[in-house]
């Protein structure tokens, strides 16, 4: 048999079909699915002690002995993955582009059902249907809940890994397993060039009646489904790149123990001055520029370190970005980029920073283009950047959770509590107050602000203030 792979894994959950699948596998000549290989509380399946030679406690001590034999089996061999299953190995397969994917999918609620029914009677496999056993079922809505976000949670593992490895998978609904064509194809796509005339029709469904039948709170379902967003439609779309933990800009007191992640157009100057007069020093003598390495060898340091972030309320902070990074700029890639919002997206802002006769009238004028050009970058709509000082804030938080997840997350408006306070974490009780820093724009958002400018803000920052619970500025 000529295949692409060494072996593959079959991913599912209970309840989805996967007993009916695995033997459609092995009726192929050449196939073998040795069933739950990593389930953490056996291995294949209830009543074995190994799998090709490897036994629970081996496979327990060293879960790539157990690959390492499947791959090394005369048959192309594979195994089911369920997402409770052995963690250790998932990365190790995910990212192995010999490993063939196969996804098996059921309707949530039919799969939770036939859970509970299969708990209730202590059949999970039907072979002769003068044994099924039956039962009707109470339906729990907060436990329905907890079942399908944690299968939505592992398919989005799933397919996030296959998207940025280049990788495809073979899907299965649980309707196309009665589909021996389907079978067939998923022979195919493994590489092997057999076919199957008929099914195995051994396994026989347990629970073919109407979910009306089989649960006895049935109108409760309606409910418990009302709560749930079915098809994401109150998901915030986010077209914005997952950001890296921009390591070079963090700052570090030159003597304190404590690391601030500037969130970009946030307070920073008057943080970095708060965190110089904490050492009696000036700005410049601050820690900066470190590099991966730098920063593990600041912390193995400083062992009682504290690291913190502050978070601007989204009007205050695209006010900034607007006023810095496009009106302010006099040379380099922000001057670029203010070009061409003038002569590609005719922005009507001035050709260079503006003079006296800039006042507030054209300034909102300028800030409302400004928001709508933010809003169709950060959709993926236009051919500039999707710079730092502008993209939402909860996306850089979880970049830098990569490296430096800060202990504290502060709010501006809080600075004055929150930063003493957390100087006092570390021994530090004569903090001084942080003294806010002139920004030196050339309008103040308060001669500008209004009901139109809060609400744009909202449409394009909706993620900031649901993560951070901001409410209008005014």
């Amino acid at each position: 048999m000529d295949t692409p792979f060494d072996y593959f894994v079959v991913f599912a959950e209970m309840r989805t079909g996967s007993n009916f699948l695995e033997a459609n596998i092995n009726a192929f000549d050449g196939l073998t699915c040795h069933g739950e290989a990593f389930n953490p509380h056996f291995i294949g399946y209830p009543n074995k002690t190994e799998i090709l030679g490897v036994t629970l406690d081996a496979r327990t001590a060293d879960p790539q002995q157990l690959i390492d034999a499947v791959k090394a089996d005369t048959a192309l061999a594979g195994f089911r993955y369920f997402h409770d299953h052995e963690p250790r190995v998932l990365d190790t397969i995910l990212a192995d582009r010999r490993c063939a994917k196969i996804v098996l999918t059921r309707n949530p609620l039919d799969s939770y059902v036939s859970w509970k029914i299969a708990q209730a009677t202590g059949q999970w496999k039907l072979t002769d249907v003068r044994r099924r056993r039956d039962s009707k079922v109470r339906f729990d809505g907060p436990e329905f809940r907890t079942h399908v976000e944690a299968l939505q949670d592992f398919q989005v593992t799933l397919m996030r890994a296959l998207q940025v490895s280049g990788q495809t998978a073979f899907y299965v609904a649980y309707e196309d397993l009665q589909d021996v064509q389907v079978m067939n194809g998923m022979a195919q796509f493994l590489g092997h060039e057999g076919a199957l005339e008929a099914l195995d029709r051994k396994l026989k469904r347990q629970n073919p009646s109407p979910l009306s039948e089989k649960v006895e709170n049935f109108g409760e379902v309606s409910l418990a489904l009302a709560d749930l967003d079915r098809f994401n439609l109150n998901r915030t779309p986010n077209f914005e790149p997952r950001r890296g933990a921009t390591v070079p800009s963090y700052v570090a007191c030159a003597a304190a123990p404590l690391l601030y992640l500037p969130m970009r157009s946030g307070p920073q100057a008057t943080v970095e001055a708060w965190m110089a007069a904490l050492d009696h020093v000036s700005p410049e003598g601050l820690i900066r520029d470190f590099s991966q390495k730098s920063l593990r060898q600041w912390k193995k340091a400083h062992q009682a370190h504290r690291g913190f972030t502050v978070v601007r309320h989204p009007v205050v902070r695209a006010h900034a970005a607007f006023c810095d990074c496009i009106l302010a700029a006099e040379d380099g890639v922000y001057k670029k980029i203010r070009r061409t919002l003038r002569q590609v997206y005719k922005m009507p802002i001035p050709k260079d920073p503006p003079g006296p006769e800039y006042g507030p009238t054209e300034h909102r004028v300028a800030f409302l283009a400004f928001l709508d050009f933010v809003k169709a970058n950060l959709a993926g709509q236009t051919g500039i950047r999707q710079d730092a000082h502008w993209v939402s804030q909860s996306v850089a938080m979880k970049g830098f959770a990569d490296l430096a997840l800060p202990d504290m997350i502060v709010r501006e408006d809080e600075m004055m509590s929150y930063l003493p306070a957390l100087a006092m974490q570390i021994g530090r009780m004569d903090a001084p107050d942080p003294m806010p820093v002139d920004p030196g724009h050339p309008v103040p958002l308060e001669a500008i602000y209004d009901a139109e400018i809060e609400q744009k803000v909202q449409e394009i920052y909706k993620r900031d203030y649901i993560a951070f619970g901001f409410e209008s500025w005014k």
